[in-house]
């Protein structure tokens, strides 16, 4: 296929990055269309472990052309600090396969600050930010008050813009917040440390996309979170603050007349969550535990322990829907192994009434899961690289989902290494 997106249909978490390592190999450009440095994805191949918060997974393979779009939350800070990481461990960027475009608005460095703030102000009704920033930044991206990242090109009018823009936001700090203010000589430092630093990636993105359709390159664009993490569709206001959805692609990528050709959705064998808000299937106590020590669920930005439960049939349903997903990529089914039975939360009952569609967010904390089982397997499969050598169990265990779910599971994950892939 031309162009793909690649998308989670869950919470997030689900294994995007290990997916888009994978496939760019039958692609020439991987451009990340939506998101900031608030998640993470993780990526293991030839040149070691990585967690990429804003760089594109396809990084690490030659020739691939990676793009940060004007959809992107950029933190130049962020940014220049997981280049470093990157290079260290031996994978070279280049203007070459690294382009930032220059429309792309920039996280200045109040926003992180005013996360914090906000995030502590409501206290124990807060919503889970990772106090990156990012809600603040979409918010003054829609009121049209950040710097593009192609005014670092114009250092004159850089520097009025910033010292209005200053100007505006210490009100906010200083009054509303009482905090610190921001200073100029701050900000001077920030241009100097990091921006100056990623400059010569910024470029007009929009003419060298346009280029390439015409030439007939693959693109692979590359979500950030996943379906009910979207700011329209998701857990509102559990969410992000921008468009996770495939049907956002073309606009955040800087490529509107691009055309999907597949959407790859990417569901966990089980289910995961980081922050705040209603998780209808989430597991408490031994139970949760075990799960999570079994699947290393910690944040790959925050380091945080992630809620965990049974795989969702009814919020998975709803993601492939949303996503529009016509293939799907299940991961990590090799840490279900330990367990005699598998749980799976089948249907939701609201109000007493079980349901198959998933709930209005304000339902959502009164829906209860209705749960069945599956045999488990019991044995090490992530070393399977054939379906027909899974075990029974774990085949009918992927068929009933592919089944609940509506879309086709091409993809089985049975671990994280690159190869660790099953494909139908």
């Amino acid at each position: 296929m031309a162009n793909a997106a690649i998308v989670g249909i869950n919470w997030g978490d689900e294994g995007k990055g290990r997916m888009v390592d994978l496939l760019t190999e039958n692609y020439d450009i991987v451009i990340r269309y939506q998101g900031g440095g608030n998640a993470g994805h993780t990526v293991i191949n030839e040149y070691g472990k990585f967690a990429l918060h804003l760089l594109p997974s396809g990084i690490f393979r030659k020739g691939v052309v990676n793009i940060l779009g004007n959809g992107v939350a950029l933190d130049p800070e962020n940014l220049w600090k997981e280049m470093q990481e990157v290079e260290k461990q031996g994978v070279p960027l280049t203007p070459d396969n690294l382009k930032i475009s220059d429309r792309a608005s920039l996280l200045l460095p109040w926003h992180r600050l005013l996360d914090g703030l906000e995030e502590a102000r409501l206290a124990d009704k807060k919503y889970g930010s990772t106090k990156q920033g990012i809600a603040p930044f979409y918010a003054d991206k829609y009121s049209k008050k950040t710097i593009l990242a192609g005014e670092l090109l114009y250092p004159k009018h850089l520097m009025e813009r910033l010292q209005d823009l200053l100007e505006w936001k210490n009100l906010t700090i200083t009054r509303v917040y009482g905090a610190e203010p921001v200073t100029m000589e701050e900000l001077e430092q920030w241009l100097e440390n990091y921006c100056e630093k990623i400059k010569p990636y910024i470029c007009d993105t929009g003419v060298f996309l346009r280029d390439a359709q015409a030439a007939g390159k693959k693109i692979l664009f590359e979500a950030q979170l996943g379906a009910l993490r979207d700011l329209d569709y998701g857990i509102y206001p559990y969410t992000t603050s921008s468009n996770a959805v495939a049907a956002y692609a073309p606009v955040g990528s800087g490529l509107p007349s691009a055309k999907l050709d597949e959407v790859i959705g990417v569901v966990k064998a089980y289910s995961s969550c980081v922050g705040e808000g209603p998780f209808t299937c989430e597991f408490f106590g031994k139970e949760a535990e075990e799960l999570r020590t079994a699947g290393f669920e910690f944040g790959a930005k925050t380091g945080r322990p992630r809620r965990v439960g049974p795989i969702d049939i009814v919020a998975t349903r709803y993601g492939v829907r949303t996503q529009a997903a016509t293939n799907i990529a299940l991961t990590k089914l090799d840490i279900l192994s330990y367990m005699d039975e598998i749980p799976i939360c089948a249907r939701y009952s609201v109000d007493g009434v079980e349901t198959d569609e998933f709930p209005f967010p304000a339902l959502l904390n009164d829906a209860k899961p209705v749960m069945t089982t599956m045999p488990g397997w019991k044995c090490d499969i992530s070393g399977v690289r054939r379906w027909e050598d899974l075990p029974k169990e774990a085949q009918d265990y992927v068929l009933y989902i592919e089944k609940e779910i509506g879309c086709h599971i091409g993809y089985v994950s049975v671990g994280p290494e690159r190869d660790s892939i099953i494909i139908r």
